[in-house]
């Protein structure tokens, strides 16, 4: 069960070097536009994500809610 505890370590880290990556990247691409590389994207990305589930209604919130659960229960649990 160690290795599980690891594993798990080693995923949270790696998601958080993730979203503290895409927070860059919407930073980035905000004050350079879409001409910096590896950056390029990212806001269109998050806007169309935000877009599809805005309209799915219902189905959209219990998504985010779901997504926001994970993301805060990792946080209470490390």
């Amino acid at each position: 069960m160690h290795y599980l505890e690891e594993l798990k370590k080693w995923l949270g880290e790696i998601t958080e070097i993730a979203l503290l990556l895409v927070a860059l990247g919407v930073v980035v691409e905000i004050l350079f536009g879409d001409a910096v590389p590896f950056f390029g994207g990212i806001v269109a990305n998050l806007t169309q994500l935000l877009n599809t589930l805005g309209e799915n209604g219902l189905v959209g919130l219990i998504a985010l809610a779901i997504i926001l659960f994970l993301f805060y229960r990792k946080k209470a649990t490390a």
